[in-house]
């Protein structure tokens, strides 16, 4: 009874932050968030449902919030980590089969089905985004194409969930790299397009990031601007993303503030 009231309490509090329409309240909130999060899993070190919510909210402040790239790179270590133990606890006889070879990880993906792809992405999720916060580190570089097998492995299983975000994370994957560095720059605005689709446009942070992240490399000023003034015109209330909308917004309006300098 006792970690089903903690469960139910980590599920409402990671749902009244996405639905915070004051992005300055969660901001200067959140260190106490991610304490109470730690707190309660130390409380309950193997409750799997815990450790997913405190690797989303670690890894959601530290891409959002934070600008000191090492903090940044301590929180998604931390997120990660949760997520990390989370996949040990389903599947304790691989669950370091992330760090085998390719082939073998991939071999490993192949033995999951629809009813693991809930942790299955948000293990691939919380790795990507300490990829992100390590880009100085070659060996972390060269997690990408496991990354991009976990969301592709997602895709097969359930591409609409989480509203299309695998295929968002296929898309920043895709481009992370420059073209002429391996990028696959026509792939990333692909799978940036079906993510929208899949979203029906809720979710305006995926515009946000398939302007900054393909519009800007491929200096498509058109295609940037068109996306960031319809996130600016949307209406950001939606159920479960209106923190990520506003954010969104914030983030649009300051990319095309910077327009001109860049392009």
């Amino acid at each position: 009874m006792l970690s089903s009231a903690t469960e139910r309490f980590a599920g409402n509090l990671s749902s009244a932050i996405s639905n915070q329409n004051d992005p300055v309240t969660v901001q200067e909130g959140a260190p106490a968030y991610l304490i109470l999060i730690d707190g309660l899993i130390k409380g309950e070190p193997e409750n799997q449902t815990l450790l997913l919510t405190g690797a989303r909210l670690y890894d959601i402040y530290a891409v959002v919030f934070v600008d000191d790239p090492e903090r940044a790179r301590r929180l998604t270590e931390k997120g990660w980590g949760f997520s990390q133990r989370a996949l040990c606890l389903e599947n304790p006889d691989d669950c370091e089969r992330y760090q085998q070879p390719y082939s073998d990880y991939v071999d490993f993906l192949a033995t999951l089905d629809r009813s693991d792809v809930p942790l299955l992405y948000q293990f691939g999720a919380r790795w990507a985004s300490w990829i992100q916060t390590h880009r100085d580190d070659w060996n972390a570089q060269a997690d990408i194409p496991k990354v991009e097998a976990t969301m592709q492995r997602v895709v097969e299983l359930d591409e609409s969930y989480d509203n299309g975000g695998a295929q968002l994370y296929l898309g920043v994957l895709s481009i992370m790299m420059p073209p002429a560095l391996g990028g696959k720059p026509e792939r990333a605005r692909t799978h940036f397009e079906r993510a929208i689709a899949l979203s029906k446009g809720r979710n305006l942070m995926f515009k946000v990031i398939f302007a900054e992240r393909f519009g800007r490399t491929m200096f498509d000023r058109e295609l940037h601007d068109r996306l960031l003034r319809e996130v600016i015109e949307a209406d950001a209330e939606e159920p479960d993303l209106t923190l990520m909308n506003l954010l969104a917004q914030k983030k649009a309006r300051a990319l095309l503030d910077s327009a001109d300098d860049y392009f």
